[in-house]
């Protein structure tokens, strides 16, 4: 009994240092904010140039030899600070949510407000360490979210319409490292030994139910290879893999799987389930075709096992927009 006690204390302890901790963080960035502001009307007034800057290091450092994070370098990605975000308030607190190094890459590596946007965004979300951030922007998550949008069906939008920016149609397993060829159950195990490194790429509201879920109709019994519940959308995700390129012929099954879900298993107070048939490979136009007459809540995804090139990513994009620009 005592022991529980302990318990509530202990995590009072944690929650204090949590909110200290947030504190300091916000308190810093509030100081590189208003010093990057600083300098910036400096420099912006012409009264300071790179010379001024380096002499305000100096002396910084000579008047306080604690102050090692203020050289000049740092006192310029202030300023760059300053500069990306001055014209947009509405970032203003997620810039304060997260760390300078968290910030420091975003705004180094980022190109637009809009990339910017997204990777504050899901930083604070997905609480993601710095590596993690890192990562991401790496494997070009901002550009695989905004294509994927782009190709979900018109029945996954209507029965689930916060499905924006939460399922991709693209996943990156660069962490399992397995020889060619491999088979669906190599992959299974895979995910399944890697599953911290999978809830990372998925993202973390989903839960893992379990894997081979068995699911009976009449007298036979089935089996999903993945089952997962997401806790924003509030509905089950059922996973088919597939080691090979995508077929019509797939869709079959795991709309199957889906309606079984939905009938025996789904709770009252959830939202119809999703399913994702996870290929190897995918012709996006066959794809296309497939699910043209489909109204089953569900998506084609393809995975890698190396990091993209993000030039072909961000051409993409670009492509998507001109064509809408086109025909708008």
């Amino acid at each position: 009994m005592l022991q529980n006690q302990f318990i509530d204390i202990l995590n009072l302890i944690k929650q204090s240092r949590s909110k200290a901790i947030k504190a300091v963080n916000t308190e810093l960035i509030e100081l590189y904010w208003n010093i990057g502001k600083y300098i910036n009307h400096r420099v912006e007034s012409e009264q300071w140039g790179m010379a001024v800057v380096d002499e305000l290091a100096n002396y910084l450092q000579l008047n306080d030899p604690s102050l090692k994070g203020f050289s000049n370098k740092n006192l310029w990605r202030m300023k760059q600070f300053y500069q990306e975000y001055k014209d947009h308030p509405n970032l203003s607190t997620l810039l304060r949510e997260i760390s300078w190094s968290h910030n420091l890459a975003i705004f180094s590596r980022c190109k637009t407000i809009e990339e910017k946007e997204f990777y504050l965004k899901i930083t604070k979300q997905e609480n993601y360490s710095f590596r993690e951030l890192e990562r991401q922007i790496s494997s070009g998550l901002f550009e695989r979210t905004i294509l994927g949008n782009v190709k979900l069906s018109t029945t996954l939008r209507e029965i689930h319409p916060k499905i924006i920016n939460t399922i991709r149609d693209s996943y990156i397993f660069d962490f399992l490292n397995l020889s060619e060829p491999h088979n669906e159950s190599d992959l299974q195990n895979g995910l399944i030994k890697q599953m911290k490194n999978f809830i990372l790429e998925l993202g973390r509201d989903f839960l893992f139910v379990g894997e081979e879920y068995k699911v009976q109709v009449g007298n036979s019994d089935f089996y999903i290879d993945l089952l997962f519940y997401h806790r924003a959308l509030q509905c089950l995700v059922a996973f088919e893999l597939k080691a090979d390129k995508f077929k019509p012929e797939h869709l079959g099954q795991i709309n199957f799987y889906l309606e079984a879900l939905d009938r025996d298993v789904k709770k009252e107070n959830e939202n119809a389930s999703i399913g994702i048939l996870l290929c190897k490979d995918k012709d996006s136009e066959v794809v296309e075709y497939a699910l043209s007459r489909s109204l089953s809540p569900t998506m084609v995804a393809e995975y890698k096992m190396h990091l993209p090139d993000k030039k072909v990513l961000q051409q993409k994009i670009h492509e998507l927009f001109n064509s809408n620009t086109e025909i708008g």
